[in-house]
């Protein structure tokens, strides 16, 4: 009996992935985005755009939630050639980790170095109001998983990557100049990333502010950690959809997010057109 072929690896699935997407651009991408619920409007603003739904991407998971296109949308963004993800999966749908950051290892291996990753998230911060634009200065990883567990994949980066930078501080500097120069009250903070589906706790959410979070969601923290151990340069915003439990007058829908973010989506988008412009000159 003939013995079977083992499994391809990580790396060898992402390469094929990365080279089909390839095969169908005119242009590579220098920038790769994950637009997260309700923002994916961003995705209608490319020129030149090339729609290709996940379900015709080997190794992309499918969302299945509202507000989330589940196609990768290419184009050029302010005369610059883009990957923009029209929604994304998430852990709580039930995929693996290493599904849900699978897009960001074919990404790294087009050959695109930055990335910019969007959520919708609920308010810690007292401070804060529906509506707010949040730029993510740092991260907390309360999902209680990390994407590179397991044997290290060292074609995409060490065994032991360095987070003291995981949202690219020059990044952050672009996207507050940008923001001033559109008169955009731009907030910043860090995003406390957790497993879900379920909304906080207000005791949950107590606790996450106490230890330094100024909004929750359930996204992104993997994406950022698998594009760090790829050596890429991330930049974060966050929709602030709502208050967490606790910090609000009404119970907490997915709706409501849907209909914070379309409330903003004219403000988001001109932030993103702004700071894609700004990198010009990195790429």
């Amino acid at each position: 009996m003939t013995k079977p072929a083992p499994p391809a690896s990580l790396y060898d699935r992402a390469h094929a992935t990365a080279k089909g997407i390839q095969s169908r651009l005119n242009n590579p991408p220098k920038i790769a985005m994950i637009l997260g619920s309700g923002l994916g409007a961003l995705a209608d603003e490319l020129d030149h755009a090339t729609r290709i739904s996940y379900a015709e991407i080997p190794g992309f998971p499918v969302s299945k939630v509202q507000g989330h296109a589940g196609q990768l949308v290419c184009g050029r963004l302010e005369g610059i050639d883009v990957a923009v993800m029209q929604g994304r999966a998430h852990y709580y749908e039930g995929w693996s980790m290493e599904e849900v950051t699978f897009p960001v290892r074919v990404f790294s291996l087009m050959g695109i170095n930055h990335l910019v990753v969007t959520n919708a998230a609920g308010g810690v911060n007292p401070d804060f109001s529906e509506g707010d634009l949040m730029l993510i200065r740092d991260h907390l990883n309360l999902t209680g998983e990390n994407p590179l567990r397991g044997p290290n994949h060292e074609s995409f980066g060490p065994r032991f990557p360095d987070m003291s930078d995981p949202y690219d501080k020059h990044l952050r500097e672009k996207a507050h100049a940008v923001a001033r120069s559109l008169s955009i009250d731009l907030k910043e903070g860090v995003y406390a990333g957790v497993g879900g589906p379920s909304y906080e706790t207000p005791a949950e959410v107590q606790m996450i502010g106490r230890v330094g979070g100024d909004a929750v969601g359930m996204s992104t923290v993997p994406e950022v950690i698998v594009a760090n151990h790829c050596s890429m340069s991330v930049a974060g915003i966050s929709c602030i959809t709502n208050m967490a439990a606790g910090l609000g007058n009404e119970t907490l829908t997915h709706d409501e997010v849907k209909e914070t973010a379309d409330r903003v989506r004219d403000t988001f988008i001109s932030l993103v057109h702004g700071l894609v412009a700004e990198m010009a000159p990195l790429l």
